[in-house]
C-alpha cells in the first residue's frame, strides 16, 4: 500500500489548469471523480455509484456510496440498492425510491488504483479542455469558417479551426471530394455534440465533439447569403432547399418586392453568382433555382423542373399524383430517382409521377389527296355551270364559228 498524497495530486492538476487556462472548480471536479474511481478500483464494486469530497485545505478526502431504497420483499441488486427495511436502521424517515449514502474515509491507495486516479485525472483534464474550448465556438454554430486539413480516415475528416479540431463525419462530406493533408477548406460549424443515450435511454458521457460539414443543405444557403446582398436587405427569400451533396440541389426562393426578379436575383449577372457557389461545392453538383408559390400545385411543377408537367392533382396535405408526357418521365423522375426525390423534400409532398392520357387526334390526308379532291370539286363546278346554257359559249372556250 502506498500513502495518497492528495496537496501533491491538487497541486499538479492545478499546474496541469493554469497552462490550459480551466477555472478551479473544474479542476476540483476531476480530483474528485479520479478518488472516487481509485477507491472503487480498491474497495468497491464494479457498477457501484461512489461520488468524493475533497477538502482543498486540509488535504483530505471522503468517498460515499450511494444507495436507491427499494421494496424489500422485491428482488434488488445489493450493489447500488438497498431494502427499505436494513436502510431505516441507518435513517428512520428514509423512504422507497430516495437515495441513502454510506461514508467511508480515505487513506490509502493500492499501486493499481492509484495509477488508476492518474489516468482519470489526465482524461477528464483533456475532456475538459475540450470542453472551455468548445464553448468559445456555441455562438458560431451554423456559420461557415476555414480550417485546415489536419488528419483523414475512412470514416471522417479532422479539420483545424483555430483552437480546436472538428470532425467532418462521412454522412456530411460532399460525395465525390477528395482532400490532402494541410489543404485550406470552408466548412459548416453544424453542431457540437456532449453525448449519446444508452438503450436503456440514459445519458451517457462522451468527449465533446464539434461537428462540420460541407454536405448539409444550410452549407449552400450561407455560400448565396455571401453572394446575394439582396437577401440581407430582405429583396428576395429563400424558401426551402433540398440537397444531395456532390450531385443536386434544389432551391426555392420568392421576391417580397414588386418588379424583382427572385431567380436572376439569385443566378447573377452572366450566371456570376450562382457559379461562385458551384466553384465552393464542386461543379459536379448541379443547382436548380425555382421560383417559390404558395399555390401547391404551382410549387410541384416549378420543383419538378426542367420536367415538363401536364397535371398536378392534390390528393391531400402531403401527397400528390403528378401527369407527365411519356418523353418527359425520366426527367421527372431523374437518374436514381434524384429530381422527383429532391422535389418532394423541397415542397413537402410525396409526389407519384404518372404517364398523361394522348388526346385523340382526327387523321390528316397526305397531300396528293387535298389536291385531288380540291381538283375533281372544281370540275364539278364548271360541267354544273355550262349545263345551264343550250350551247357551249365558243369564244369563252377560244373556239371559232364553222
Amino acid at each position: 500500500m502506498e500513502d495518497l498524497n492528495i496537496k501533491q495530486m491538487l497541486l499538479a492538476a492545478r499546474t496541469i489548469a493554469s497552462e490550459k487556462n480551466l477555472p478551479e472548480e473544474k479542476i476540483l471536479e476531476v480530483i474528485e471523480m479520479a478518488i472516487a474511481a481509485a477507491w472503487r478500483r480498491d474497495n468497491g464494486e464494479r457498477g457501484q455509484n461512489v461520488r468524493a469530497e475533497l477538502d482543498t485545505n486540509t488535504g483530505e478526502a471522503e468517498v460515499f456510496v450511494q444507495y436507491e431504497v427499494v421494496d424489500g420483499e422485491e428482488a434488488y441488486n445489493p450493489v447500488n440498492e438497498i431494502a427499505l427495511e436494513d436502510a431505516r436502521k441507518k435513517q428512520a424517515d428514509i423512504e422507497i425510491g430516495e437515495i441513502i449514502e454510506e461514508k467511508f474515509p480515505v487513506e490509502t491507495f493500492g499501486r493499481v488504483a492509484a495509477q488508476v486516479a492518474k489516468q482519470v485525472i489526465l482524461q477528464r483534464l483533456r475532456e475538459a479542455e475540450r470542453e472551455i474550448i468548445l464553448e468559445e465556438y456555441e455562438d458560431k454554430i451554423g456559420t461557415i469558417v476555414s480550417g485546415t486539413i489536419s488528419k483523414i480516415d475512412p470514416k471522417v475528416i479532422r479539420i483545424d479551426i483555430g483552437k480546436a479540431t472538428g470532425i467532418m463525419p462521412q454522412r456530411e462530406q460532399i460525395h465525390g471530394e477528395y482532400f490532402s493533408i494541410g489543404q485550406r477548406v470552408k466548412v459548416l460549424i453544424k453542431t457540437i455534440t456532449r453525448g449519446d443515450v444508452d438503450a436503456s435511454g440514459r445519458e451517457r458521457p462522451r468527449a465533446p465533439e464539434l461537428i462540420l460539414s460541407r454536405g448539409d443543405a444550410k452549407f449552400v444557403e450561407i455560400l448565396f447569403e455571401k453572394e446575394v446582398p439582396e437577401l440581407e436587405t430582405g429583396m428576395v427569400e429563400i424558401c426551402g432547399i433540398a440537397r444531395d451533396a456532390g450531385k443536386r440541389t434544389k432551391m426555392a426562393v420568392r421576391s417580397t418586392m414588386p418588379g424583382v426578379d427572385p431567380v436572376g436575383t439569385f443566378v447573377g449577372s452572366r450566371g456570376m453568382r450562382v457559379q461562385s457557389v458551384m466553384n465552393e461545392i464542386g461543379e459536379r453538383e448541379r443547382i436548380d433555382i425555382i421560383t417559390w408559390s404558395e399555390n401547391p400545385s404551382e410549387f410541384i411543377r416549378e420543383a419538378l423542373s426542367p420536367a415538363e408537367v401536364v397535371k398536378v392533382e392534390i390528393e391531400n396535405d402531403n401527397k400528390a399524383t403528378v401527369y407527365v408526357a411519356e418523353d418527359q418521365q425520366s426527367i421527372a423522375i431523374g437518374r436514381g430517382g434524384q429530381n422527383v426525390k429532391l422535389a418532394s423534400q423541397l415542397t413537402g409532398y410525396e409526389l407519384d409521377i404518372e404517364l398523361a392520357k394522348k388526346e385523340e387526334k382526327k387523321p390528316r390526308g397526305n397531300i396528293e389527296d387535298d389536291l385531288f379532291n380540291a381538283l375533281n370539286e372544281a370540275d364539278e363546278v364548271d360541267v354544273v355551270s355550262n349545263l345551264d346554257g343550250d350551247e357551249p359559249d365558243n369564244e369563252k372556250f377560244g373556239g371559232e364559228e364553222q
